[in-house]
């Protein structure tokens, strides 16, 4: 186990030194990308059908993050005794270019980025902007068909599975629908649909009929921890994609489409825990941080929190896993 570092070199409070996410080092050659795991921005608020301001998810996201890397040599958890992210790599890459009014040419520099860290061989994170980045996460996966289907787990209040609206196909209300037409996505597990405007009845009918399991916030809590694992396939690829709104709006009010009634931290961060620990995590994205909206920097603290303490069950899980095989 890693000593903490309070003693040795720079003391490296949170807000000194280059903010990057989880004060990283910079990667900014993405063909020479060496690490255990890349963080990308992709700072894309087009999509969005009513407040604006996700673009600026992923410069908040890294201010906040810096809170959580203040001279220790893991991430040590008093409540399971175990210390977390020892010994990995994390590096921030930047952000995909954005070039603003045109969604095809900055989708496609978002899709570029995430391929990149696939080719690396590195777990990667996305961090939107609003939740329409996740359709070119998503096709970036194309190129890994050949390692088996991959089953999504998505962490919302909106089940975003329009078809089309006046010709929109690539908004943030469409991510799950495009996503579903991927021949290499064999399912989702959504968690958190509710409350009026979180789809219409049609496309919640289609969501089903194309594999996906629905879980309102009241369906979670009345089946669970064990009722819910239970639904989730297991032994599979996963890929997680977290909107912010999942959460309810007294911890993350910083969002465009805020939605009364959802998840608290723990009813989250239990699910991703166990979703870690019975398949394999090979990409996450978060999405819809609007740090405007959100003067205390709540959002962006949890945000950066959830995205830590997930990085750390994966890879926790993987030395448990590697650990049992060579047993």
């Amino acid at each position: 186990m890693s000593n903490n570092t309070y003693e040795d070199g720079r003391l490296n409070l949170p807000f000194v030194g280059f903010c990057t996410f989880a004060k990283s080092p910079i990667c900014e050659d993405w063909d020479n990308i060496k690490a255990d795991v890349a963080f990308m921005g992709a700072p894309f608020d087009c999509g969005t059908q009513w407040r604006s301001g996700a673009r600026m998810g992923p410069r908040s996201i890294r201010e906040a993050s810096t809170l959580f890397s203040f001279g220790h040599g893991g991430a040590y958890s008093y409540e399971e005794d175990i210390m977390y992210l020892e010994g990995v790599k994390i590096v921030d890459i930047g952000d995909a270019d954005m070039v603003h009014t045109d969604t095809v040419k900055s989708h496609a520099n978002i899709e570029y980025g995430v391929r990149k860290m696939l080719e690396a061989g590195v777990l990667p994170v996305t961090v939107g902007g609003d939740h329409s980045v996740n359709a070119p996460c998503i096709k970036a996966f194309e190129q890994c068909a050949n390692k088996g289907p991959i089953h999504i787990i998505q962490i919302d209040a909106h089940l975003d599975f329009v078809d089309e609206r006046h010709g929109v196909r690539f908004g943030h209300g469409n991510p799950m629908r495009r996503a579903s037409e991927q021949s290499y996505i064999s399912g989702m597990t959504q968690l958190g649909i509710r409350n009026v405007s979180s789809s219409n009845k049609t496309d919640h009918k289609l969501a089903e009929e194309s594999g996906s399991t629905i879980l309102s916030v009241r369906d979670v809590r009345r089946l669970g921890l064990d009722g819910v694992m239970k639904l989730i396939p297991k032994d599979v690829n996963y890929y997680i994609t977290i909107d912010i709104d999942g959460f309810d709006p007294s911890i993350a009010p910083g969002t465009g489409t805020p939605s009364h009634g959802g998840f608290q931290y723990y009813e989250v961060m239990e699910v991703l825990q166990q979703v870690a620990m019975q398949g394999e995590v090979v990409g996450i994205d978060l999405c819809e941080v609007a740090p405007d909206y959100d003067h205390t920097g709540t959002t962006s603290i949890l945000a950066s929190q959830v995205l830590l303490n997930l990085l750390g069950y994966i890879f926790h899980a993987r030395s448990l896993k590697k650990s049992a095989a060579s047993t």
